[in-house]
Order: structure tokens, then C-alpha cells, then sequence
């Protein structure tokens, strides 16, 4: 089945903020002792946005977890840092979950 467009969009977005991330980061505080930590997390993205181009089933719940992830961390800053994260987490859970992108990742695995 082909990759609806909406898959690939998301896998993108991901791979490119998880990089962008991770050259921020790392330019930014290199020597800090939380630069292992946000890498991985910077790491996670970029993983979870191949794999979801690959379309393996596992990669969207990874993304969709990754973001919640994101959602919870901002909950305790500002409300100007959480609503965009919440909305961004509902957003993405319907393009991954919606049927069209389920058939894609249903016929990835069974192929």
C-alpha cells in the first residue's frame, strides 16, 4: 500500500526536529550534563520518524508517546509552552491514527 502523504509529512517533521534539536543542543551546552538526556530524546525523533516512513506500526505509538512526553515536561512551564504541545499531540494523533494511515501501517507489517 502506498504511504498516505500525511505519513510521510510526519515522518519528515520528525526527522528534521529531532536533528535540528540535537545540533541546538549540542552547540548550545556541550558540556552540560544533561546534553545525554536531551540527545536521546533528540534521538528518539529522528528514529521514530524513519521507522514511521518505514511504516512500522510501533514507530507512531513511539511518536505519539514522544510527543506526550513533551506535553507533560511543558505542563510545568508556561501555558504558552503547553497549549502549542497539546495541540500538536492532538493534531498528529489523528493524522496517525485515522484509518488511512491504520491500512498503511496493518499492510507494512504484513508484508
Amino acid at each position: 500500500m502506498k504511504r498516505p502523504l500525511t505519513v510521510t509529512i510526519l515522518g519528515c517533521l520528525f526527522i528534521v526536529a529531532g536533528l535540528a534539536g540535537f545540533v541546538y543542543h549540542l552547540s548550545e551546552r556541550p558540556h552540560d550534563h544533561s546534553i545525554v538526556l536531551l540527545s536521546i530524546v533528540r534521538i528518539i525523533a529522528v528514529v521514530g520518524g524513519v521507522f514511521l516512513l518505514m511504516g512500522h506500526d510501533w514507530a507512531r505509538w513511539l511518536m505519539l508517546a514522544w510527543l506526550a512526553f513533551h506535553v507533560v515536561v511543558s505542563a510545568f512551564h508556561s501555558l504558552s509552552e503547553f497549549l502549542p504541545h497539546v495541540v500538536l499531540l492532538i493534531v498528529v494523533g489523528y493524522f496517525l491514527l485515522r484509518p488511512p494511515a491504520s491500512k498503511y501501517f496493518q499492510s507494512a507489517r504484513s508484508e
